[in-house]
């Protein structure tokens, strides 16, 4: 069992920007300045406020939410009590890319800021206003087609029948990041060896190994990495009829 809320959605979900940033009281600012000045202390100053999507409600059809400032969310995982307050859940987006050779997974260096050293379906990020339309809605197949020319070096032409899985989010008796990560499927017909190329020609360094996993090793794949798979991974995997 994962553990965490599975949230269904339908395969059109759409992305809506209903809310502006909510105020928060000043010692509540003073708090999240405490902490993501430590935060900034441990990473030596490499954090950036930018502003990522925040989901307030989400329905099959809708997820509507707001921008949120990335400070909120560092506090919000330094001290998850603080999730009573702030209400952030941060979405992020997630391919399942599916081809010929298998499933694209990889593996986040020991020193990421965040879920190091875990394997997960990539590509995978945060949405950023770069999303954003001007009606008010979000584009996150946009997204993730950014993150795959970023992170794997794929472009946009390389996979095709976007569609969404489900949603996970990491929280559980009330705590947690309460990141919610949204999984999209994506096919290619690329096959092993050319994914892998693309990601040593042009991809980043977000994942230290990229590996496509053959379907019929995937279960194995899946047992063998239980405890460095994260757990949204297996969630999508079933939602796209690959595991049992």
């Amino acid at each position: 069992m994962n553990g965490w809320p599975v949230y269904d959605v339908a395969a059109d979900v759409r992305l809506l920007v209903v809310s502006g940033m909510p105020a928060l009281p000043p010692p509540l600012e003073a708090e999240i300045d405490f902490l993501w000045a430590a935060a900034q202390r441990r990473m030596r100053g490499k954090l950036f406020n930018g502003r990522v999507f925040s989901a307030d409600y989400i329905e099959p059809h809708r997820i509507a939410g707001h921008w949120t400032e990335f400070r909120r969310i560092v506090a919000q995982m330094d001290r998850p009590e603080l999730y009573a307050d702030l209400q952030v859940r941060p979405l992020a987006v997630g391919g399942v890319i599916v081809g010929p050779g298998g499933v694209v997974l990889g593996r986040r260096p020991t020193g990421a800021v965040y879920q190091a050293g875990e394997w997960q379906l990539a590509p995978a990020g945060s949405i950023d206003p770069g999303a954003a339309r001007d009606d008010g809605a979000v584009d996150y197949v946009g997204q993730v087609l950014t993150e795959m020319r970023e992170e794997l070096g794929l472009p946009a032409g390389a996979v095709r029948d976007p569609r969404a899985l489900a949603i996970v989010e990491h929280a559980e008796g009330g705590l947690g990041s309460h990141v919610a990560d949204l999984g999209v499927a994506l096919d290619t017909d690329l096959d092993a060896p050319a994914i892998l190329a693309a990601h040593e020609a042009d991809g980043n360094d977000e994942y230290d190994l990229l590996l496509v996993v053959p379907l019929d090793g995937l279960a194995a794949f899946v047992a063998e990495h239980r405890g460095s798979l994260n757990r949204q991974a297996p969630v999508f995997l079933r939602r796209r009829g690959l595991l049992g």
